[in-house]
């Protein structure tokens, strides 16, 4: 099967989402707890080519909400969480009283909310103030959230997961903002790039998760963060500095500095630069070259050109990077929530 390496092939790219939407290879059975997020990669990824038709709403809607942990009210002391999901498959029954072993996730919480509102579900179904208050059982101290009740490791994931669903609610009472905040400062390394937690080696999806969060609380401003706690700031000069270096030479955008290009950090990186008002600087056709490079014959992406077959988690990035870049047809990414522009504008 030819396939023109100069072209966005979206025909191939709508039935290889098509597919997986059908039916994962079994590459994906060690990933079952990730049901929720795979799905997301699906939806948002046909949303993003415009083939929302394609599938059925009212069915993906169903699905969706049957990972959801039907709370009834939040009572005090109790510390759970309420959202969904990641997998129905050790979890109680719907009808059980008994939630103990709730296994309700911000990441899996995140994505189910986006797939709704892509598919233009009415929130007002949701018990979404519960989700909200029992929200505020996982922030921490330090301002950092876990993902889960009963314990996990706190990183900004987690902050930008809790961010993004307070957003889409539009219901901030389960996240201190200010703490948050705090906590996002914290993780900026010396080279301006953010680590997942104090700290830690810079990384583009943690640059990505601190900086869309800032913008999901309303800290920045006509390109500027605007907000310091004391004596500490965002040191924006620095961050814009890290992430246009990560435009390697092959025109791709790496993670960290001295590792190879990746598809996935065209999205995480020029997303940055796109919340900041920066991408203008980047070089734009050398980035289309590149993804074009990891495009696969079958439809999808690859993480680096000529490596194995696509697979869902780079083909859908490698979609929304090339809607960051504006190819034809596409929609127009809302980038600090990871769907697109239409949905995120929707109540």
């Amino acid at each position: 099967m030819e396939c023109t390496r100069g072209r966005f092939e979206r025909d191939r790219h709508v039935r290889f989402m098509e597919m997986m939407l059908e039916l994962l290879p079994s590459e994906y059975e060690s990933q079952e707890i990730n049901r929720l997020t795979l799905a997301y990669f699906v939806v948002c990824g046909l949303d993003i080519l415009g083939a929302l038709d394609r599938i059925d709403k009212d069915q993906v809607a169903r699905w969706v909400l049957s990972f959801y942990s039907r709370s009834g009210t939040v009572e005090p002391g109790n510390c759970q969480f309420y959202g969904f999901h990641g997998s129905r498959t050790s979890q109680y029954p719907l009808d059980k009283q008994d939630l103990s072993f709730n296994a309700s996730h911000l990441a899996s919480t995140y994505c189910a909310l986006a797939i709704l509102k892509i598919i233009g579900y009415d929130f007002s179904n949701l018990d979404s103030n519960s989700i909200s208050l029992s929200m505020k059982n996982l922030q921490q101290p330090d301002g950092s959230f876990i993902p889960i009740h009963f314990g996990a490791e706190r990183d900004l994931r987690f902050v930008y997961c809790a961010a993004a669903i307070s957003s889409m609610l539009n219901n901030w009472c389960g996240m201190d903002k200010e703490k948050a905040t705090d906590y996002i400062i914290k993780c900026q390394s010396y080279d301006g790039g953010f680590g997942l937690v104090p700290g830690s080696e810079s990384h583009g999806g943690a640059t990505y998760c601190a900086v869309a969060a800032l913008q999901l609380m309303g800290y920045i401003k006509a390109n500027y963060i605007s907000r310091s706690t004391g004596s500490s700031v965002v040191n924006v000069s620095a961050l814009l500095e890290w992430a246009l270096q990560r435009q390697a030479a092959d025109g791709g955008f790496q993670g960290r500095p001295n590792k190879a290009s990746d598809t996935c950090y065209a999205f995480w990186v020029v997303g940055v630069l796109r919340i900041l008002g920066a991408d203008q600087f980047l070089d734009k056709d050398a980035l289309r070259s590149f993804l074009l490079s990891c495009q696969s014959e079958y439809g999808g992406f690859t993480k680096f050109p000529g490596s194995p077959p696509p697979d869902l988690y780079h083909s859908y990035y490698g979609l929304a990077a090339f809607s960051l870049l504006g190819e034809p047809g596409l929609a127009q990414l809302q980038v600090e929530l990871g769907i697109t522009a239409l949905c995120g504008a929707l109540t």
